[in-house]
């Protein structure tokens, strides 16, 4: 509504990314009132040989030319329909070009270079027709041009095919393979959690899936949603994956995160190696999560996803970054009284460049009778790098417990993951 705005703009989300009012960096907010009233000069250009139209926007605009003065109306339903006809008025007719834009998505590329492609093959062309008749047209730097004598009342109608296509990323793209993305028209789409049965993350398609759109106009303003038959995934008790089927629903990119915190997915996996399973719920899972000072992701704690290394920047991970050398503090709270026996805690660590490094020492306390207390270990809290610092504790049962982390002088910290027996 343009009260709220993304700074990065992820293509993934675990429900810990939220829409904020003002960016320290305020390039977002200020630029809405840049570039809405700018909207307009972007829509038309021209020069000696003619108009081009790079915007397809219902509006009315005129131009002094080198041909004399010229209206022309638009008037489209784009982005969810491809229909855009104008109406060309000329002060007085005259032989000029008409240079209208045939976006990259209406043929076999995404963008430029080999970033993405699409999987499948277009079904049909852009079609131009002026005055009724069907014209036959070549491509000029993106540009359809269409020379001739115009006159009053001269009607252009563009068709843009709005297919609903599945694109691929270049195989070097590592995190990328094995997953598709789905785009209508210029619309990229997601899934977002509040209309897939509260989460979206686990989400897997079939590759030859195919997507069926429809508009819905109570549903965020206003938009074309599309609608499949795919699979949510899971782990059983032996780790082999799960697959139920389930209908879901996309909505656009532009769109998520305007109804609440929680999981979105752009890239779905199709093959069974890229899928992202729920894994049975454990004692830190189920836990609510909080801490002293939050940067990054809080919820990377407990999101059962186990690093490679200490230096793991392809999953979520919580720092406390950039408190250094400080007293800080993690805490889970469970949902009853629960035993615990076992701790084990993964650091996170982006030495030697990175300003965070494995604390300098840490302990676990817990709740009892209202008051923190701190566990009996055996043997000493282990702090290492690249693999889970394992303690073994006196049982207790509790509501709560805590790490307690001092702070490397100079540096700060992080976790990764934190397990709970």
């Amino acid at each position: 509504h343009g009260d709220r705005f993304f700074y990065p703009n992820p293509l993934e989300s675990d429900g810990s990314h939220e829409r904020k009012p003002w960016f320290d960096c305020s390039c977002c907010p200020t630029n809405v009132a840049r570039f809405l009233p700018s909207l307009p000069g972007y829509i038309y250009a021209y020069d000696e040989n003619g108009i081009f139209v790079n915007l397809y926007i219902s509006n009315t605009s005129g131009f002094e030319t080198v041909f004399g003065s010229i209206q022309i109306k638009m008037n489209t339903e784009y982005p969810w329909k491809g229909k855009v006809n104008m109406e060309v008025n000329p002060e007085m007719p005259g032989s000029f070009a008409m240079m209208l834009r045939i976006p990259g998505w209406a043929g076999e590329s995404p963008l430029p270079g080999d970033l993405y492609h699409f999987a499948d093959k277009a079904k049909s062309k852009p079609e131009i027709h002026i005055n009724g008749k069907k014209q036959d047209y070549e491509l000029t730097d993106g540009y359809a041009l269409i020379k001739r004598e115009w006159k009053k009342g001269d009607q252009i109608r563009l068709e843009l095919p709005m297919e609903i296509r599945k694109i691929k990323a270049n195989e070097k793209i590592a995190e990328d393979r094995g997953k598709l993305a789905v785009s209508r028209g210029p619309v990229v789409y997601c899934a977002e959690w509040i209309d897939n049965n509260g989460k979206a993350r686990n989400i897997m398609v079939d590759s030859d899936v195919v997507f069926e759109n429809r508009f819905k106009s109570e549903m965020i303003d206003g938009i074309e949603i599309l609608e499949v038959e795919g699979y949510k995934v899971s782990l059983d008790d032996n780790d082999r994956l799960v697959k139920e089927k389930e209908k879901l629903l996309l909505i656009p990119y532009y769109s998520w995160a305007h109804r609440g915190n929680g999981e979105m997915l752009v890239w779905l996996p199709y093959v069974d190696s890229a899928a992202n399973p729920v894994a049975p719920p454990t004692i830190a899972s189920e836990a609510k999560v909080s801490a002293s000072f939050v940067h990054d992701e809080l919820l990377a704690i407990h999101d059962q996803v186990i690093p490679e290394n200490s230096n793991d920047h392809s999953i979520p991970r919580f720092t406390f970054w950039n408190h250094k050398g400080t007293e800080e503090w993690v805490q889970y709270d469970f949902k009853e009284i629960t035993p615990v026996s076992f701790l084990h805690v993964y650091w996170f660590d982006d030495g030697p460049n990175g300003g965070c490094r494995i604390p300098k020492s840490w302990k676990v306390l817990y709740m009892d009778d209202g008051k923190w207390k701190e566990v009996r270990k055996h043997g000493k809290y282990p702090v290492s790098k690249d693999g889970f610092n394992t303690i073994e504790i006196s049982p207790i049962e509790t509501t709560s417990i805590r790490l307690v982390i001092e702070l490397q002088d100079g540096f700060s910290g992080g976790i990764l993951e934190w397990k709970v027996e």
